[in-house]
């Protein structure tokens, strides 16, 4: 009765995260109409944190329990996931050319908080002090980014109305103050249904991966790791189709950017992590995984289908090698 319990809330978490994640990304995408923001931007803070959020309370609530083990290698399957089966999805989907900004900061950035949250884990040990590390290196990043949205406002500065001028300021204002209002809900309700959606799959997908004698490495390396990793999976799956490449893609890598430095931030801080040897093995895989995606995508200023295969068979091989272990 039990394993049939988890198999229905199974199902009912990945329904939530799917209706969940179609209105996070028709907010999100509309609020940066609304607001003169690129799709990008929108892409790496608000989608990319919001879908998150799963493995930020998983991840902290292992560590409470001691459980470093699950609680490190949820931060480092997710990664591993997120660049491997979901950024490949994306390209077999929807083929994409990537930004400059997106090639030359976020990508560099993502690939520099693996190597600092590698640093960190060398030891085996996370301690408080390594957790607040993590987290100024993202308060530098969200700064980065503030100032980048900024810039983005203050170019859109002084425009009103329709592109083609022909709808009137107070008009445009209203229509505005409407769309801010009906969208930020929007994505307020998606965030809720993915974050309890997020939290539903996990304690499912456990209380399923125990019965089969799985050990708690495995567990938060794979199962825990692609529970966490449904939200950025599915929301970046409906952009895609809809064409919101830049959502797709920014969330990816604002995700790994966020759980490398907040996720284990915050965990560590929370309590100091002890963790299994297991994880050079994963950091290895992730150090390799992240090397081959940023170069993706700084080749030709695209990703193409079969860059999508090789990324998703990556990313596939990661999970059979720690269950194999």
């Amino acid at each position: 009765m039990v394993l049939v319990g988890d198999v229905v809330l199974l199902g009912v978490a990945v329904v939530a995260l799917w209706i969940g994640a179609r209105s996070l990304v028709t907010g999100a995408s509309r609020l940066a109409s609304a607001a003169g923001v690129s799709a990008l931007v929108i892409g790496l803070t608000v989608v990319a944190f919001g879908t998150s959020a799963p493995e930020v309370v998983v991840s902290t609530g292992a560590a409470l329990e001691g459980r470093g083990d699950v609680s490190v290698g949820n931060v480092v399957g997710s990664n591993v996931f997120n660049l491997g089966v979901i950024l490949g999805l994306v390209a077999v989907i929807a083929p994409f050319r990537v930004t400059e900004t997106l090639l030359r900061r976020d990508a560099l950035a993502m690939a520099a908080a693996t190597v600092v949250a590698a640093a960190v884990l060398v030891d085996g040990v996370a301690s408080r002090l390594d957790g607040a590390v993590l987290l100024v290196v993202l308060s530098c990043y969200l700064g980065v980014l503030w100032i980048a949205i900024r810039r983005e406002n203050d170019g859109a500065g002084g425009r009103s109305g329709s592109a083609d001028g022909s709808m009137a300021v107070p008009d445009a204002r209203d229509r505005t103050e409407v769309r801010f209002g009906l969208e930020g809900g929007r994505v307020l309700a998606g965030l809720v249904l993915v974050i309890v959606g997020g939290r539903v799959l996990v304690e499912s997908a456990v209380g399923l991966a125990l019965a089969a004698g799985v050990s708690e490495w495995a567990i938060g390396a794979t199962v825990v790791a692609a529970g966490t990793s449904i939200p950025e999976l599915v929301t970046s799956v409906v952009a895609a189709r809809r064409g919101d490449t830049e959502i797709a893609a920014g969330n990816v890598v604002g995700s790994n950017v966020f759980n490398v430095l907040g996720v284990l931030g915050i965990a560590a801080f929370t309590r100091p992590l002890t963790v299994d040897p297991a994880v050079f093995v994963a950091l290895t895989w992730l150090g390799v995984l992240t090397a081959f995606a940023t170069v993706v995508l700084a080749t030709g200023r695209r990703v193409t289908r079969l860059e999508g295969v090789v990324l998703v068979i990556l990313g596939a091989g990661y999970s059979i090698v720690s269950l194999g272990g």
